[in-house]
């Protein structure tokens, strides 16, 4: 155990199961030293494994639906009054795409399932900020990260309307980052993470050849879930207090490589 988050106190939305980066976060922040209070929509509750984490690092469970904002108000004055005081940290772990699970491509998306995605997936960081916003919910040097992925820059062709979701979710993390550091100082960046073996990940089509492909193009490899989680205690330490309004990039340098030599002796095997 290290004491990075000694002291701290923190929220964890959409820990799934043992494979979740959500779930493997709230491990390593407990670890680290911190109180945790874990949340998810109920149907994910029901679907999912929460209780064993709960048990496991004493971390109570209170649902919320993360599109509503009554409650989100419910989770954060519960949250309070187990804290006895303000948050430190908040970590957003949510996405999801009707559209991807009905297999609708993305040249022929279905738009009540594309509005329903968005509100899920990026909306509802918003209206979790604004909610703890308004209630000064925050301590001072506070911080909120919110978990993305590279679609958001670059063309992805089955990655579907999530690519919009995420591009949404980074640009609210500048907009009310400025606005939660002007304040009190809470700081709000994204992490863009490597394609990751999770639930939701694993859901979208040629996830296991892409996962593979990046892994050959990232001269460090892909990042585990672990070094997200590790990577994300760095974050909520005090050790990063004037990181904010960024989109950091966790992928062992996909995001920077052109093409890797091991990708183009593959081509030239082919030749």
């Amino acid at each position: 155990m290290n004491t990075l988050l000694k002291g701290k106190k923190g929220i964890i939305f959409g820990a799934l199961n043992s494979e979740s980066i959500a779930w493997k976060v709230a491990e390593q922040c407990h670890s680290s030293g911190a109180q945790i209070v874990l949340t998810n929509a109920p149907m994910a509750m029901r679907l999912g494994e929460i209780n064993s984490l709960s048990d496991a690092i004493k971390a109570p469970v209170i649902p919320a639906d993360a599109t509503s904002l009554d409650e989100l108000q419910n989770l954060i004055e519960k949250s309070m009054e187990h804290f006895n005081g303000k948050i430190d940290f908040i970590l957003h772990s949510i996405g999801m795409s009707v559209n991807v699970r009905k297999n609708r491509p993305y040249t022929d998306l279905n738009y009540e399932f594309l509005t329903k995605g968005w509100d899920v997936s990026a909306v509802s960081f918003h209206k979790l900020l604004q909610t703890a916003y308004k209630m000064d919910a925050i301590n001072e040097w506070g911080s909120v990260l919110g978990l993305t992925y590279m679609a958001a820059q670059r063309t992805f062709p089955d990655y579907n309307d999530m690519a919009e979701n995420k591009s949404y979710l980074e640009s609210i993390a500048r907009s009310f980052g400025y606005h939660f550091g002007i304040k009190n100082k809470v700081r709000v960046n994204t992490i863009s993470q490597s394609p990751t073996v999770t639930t939701a990940g694993s859901g979208v089509k040629g996830f296991m050849s892409f996962l593979n492909f990046a892994e050959k193009m990232s001269p460090l490899g892909n990042a585990t879930a672990e070094d997200c989680a590790n990577y994300c205690v760095t974050l909520f330490s005090d050790l990063t207090k004037r990181v904010t309004m960024q989109n950091l990039y966790n992928d062992g340098g996909f995001s920077m490589t052109g093409v890797s030599q091991n990708v183009l002796d593959q081509f030239m095997d082919g030749e």
